[in-house]
C-alpha cells in the first residue's frame, strides 16, 4: 500500500510517499481501505513536534507513529474473529493514528458507520472537528436553547461545525471570519456574521453567554468584555510559543478563572463514538452538514497540511486516498 511515511520531526516538505506492506488485522481488529482522510491543526502540531509539550505523548525523539493522520472514512476491507458491529464492505468514518494511507487497521470502537448521504470526503471531515465544536459547546460552554455564543475562527474546519451544532442546540449564533468567508457563515446559520476586517466583537456593546475561540488572537481581556457577568470562554485554538504553544492561553485563563465570576476554560476534545454517532443524527435530520474547502491528492500531502498551517483554511481541508474498491 501506499501511505505517507513521517520519521523525523520537522516540516511537511519532509513527508515521504512510501510503499509499505498492508496491515494485517487480528482477532479483534477492523481493517478499511481508507478514501478519504482529513487534516486538521493537530497533525502540524505532531508533524513538526510543536510545541515540545507535544513529544512527551507523540514521542520525545522522534513519532511513535510514522504515519500521520487521524481522520478517514473507507470500508471496511476485513474483520478479526472477534468484531461484531462490522463486516466487510459497511462504509465507515472515524479516527485512529495513521489515516494518510491507502489501509488503516484498528478496532471497532475507531470506526462509526458512514451516514449513506454523505460522500466519503464529507465523512472524513467529521471526527476531530466535529468532536471538538460538539464538547466545546455542550460539555465545556454548557450551551442552552436561547443564549448568545459567540465563535471567533467560523469558517474554520471546527467553526464551521460550531455554527451549525450551536445553531441545532438552539443558540442565537454569531459568527467572527474575513470578508471573503461572510457569505459561508451565513449560508451554514449564522444569526450574525462579524467581518474581522472591519468590526472588532470586543469593543461592540453587546455580550455573549459563550464564546468559542478556536483563533486565540484575542487577548484574555478582550474576550472578557465580550462576554456576561457569569458568561464562559471555551478556549479551543490559539497561538503561543515552542513550548505550550495553543495551551499557553488556556493555562492563563486557567489561573484568571479562580479571581472572576465569569467561566475561562481550557479545552481539550476527545474523540468519542457516541458522539460521532450523534453527529451522525444531527446530518441525517438535515441540521448539519460538513463544509469542504480545498482537497488534496495522497501524494500532496504536505501542501495540504501547509495549507492548515497558515491557520487560514476555509472549512475542512482533504486528502483523497485511491478510487472505489472493485465490486
Amino acid at each position: 500500500m501506499q501511505a505517507i511515511i513521517n520519521h523525523e520531526y520537522g516540516p511537511p516538505e519532509d513527508l515521504k510517499l512510501q510503499e509499505l506492506e498492508k496491515p494485517t488485522i487480528g482477532e479483534d481488529s477492523v481493517l478499511v481501505r481508507v478514501r478519504a482522510a482529513s487534516v486538521n491543526p493537530y497533525d502540524w502540531h505532531v508533524l513538526r513536534g510543536l510545541p515540545y509539550l507535544v513529544r512527551l505523548s507523540e514521542g520525545l525523539r522522534r513519532p511513535k507513529h510514522p504515519i500521520p493522520g487521524v481522520d478517514l472514512a473507507g470500508e471496511v476491507e476485513a474483520v478479526g474473529a472477534n468484531v461484531t458491529r462490522f463486516q466487510p464492505g459497511d462504509e465507515v468514518f472515524g479516527g485512529r493514528s495513521g489515516s494518510f494511507a491507502e489501509y488503516l487497521c484498528g478496532v471497532e470502537r475507531n470506526f462509526t458507520p458512514k451516514p449513506p448521504a454523505l460522500s466519503f470526503e464529507q465523512a472524513a471531515a467529521i471526527p476531530m472537528a466535529g468532536c471538538t465544536a460538539l464538547q466545546a459547546l455542550r460539555d465545556a460552554g454548557r450551551l442552552q436553547p436561547g443564549q448568545g455564543v459567540l465563535i471567533n475562527g467560523a469558517a474554520g474546519g471546527i467553526g464551521t461545525f460550531a455554527v451549525q451544532i450551536a445553531r441545532a442546540m438552539g443558540a442565537e449564533v454569531t459568527g467572527v471570519c474575513s470578508t471573503p468567508n461572510v457569505e459561508l457563515v451565513n449560508s451554514i446559520g449564522a444569526d450574525e456574521v462579524i467581518d474581522y476586517t472591519v468590526d472588532d466583537f470586543a469593543k461592540g456593546k453587546r455580550q455573549y453567554d459563550l464564546i468559542i475561540d478556536l483563533v486565540g488572537n484575542r487577548s484574555l481581556s478582550d474576550l472578557r468584555r465580550a462576554l456576561t457577568r457569569e458568561g464562559t470562554v471555551v478556549l479551543v485554538g490559539g497561538g503561543g510559543g515552542n513550548w505550550l504553544g495553543p495551551l499557553a492561553d488556556p493555562a492563563r485563563a486557567f489561573v484568571v478563572s479562580r479571581f472572576v465570576s465569569q467561566r475561562l476554560l481550557p479545552f481539550l476534545a476527545k474523540l468519542r463514538t457516541k458522539d460521532m454517532v450523534f453527529l451522525t443524527e444531527l446530518i441525517e435530520d438535515g441540521k448539519l452538514t460538513p463544509v469542504i474547502g480545498r482537497t488534496y491528492s495522497l501524494s500532496e500531502t504536505p501542501d495540504a497540511i501547509r495549507h492548515v498551517e497558515t491557520g487560514h483554511a476555509r472549512g475542512k481541508t482533504l486528502i483523497t486516498v485511491g478510487s472505489p474498491a472493485p465490486a
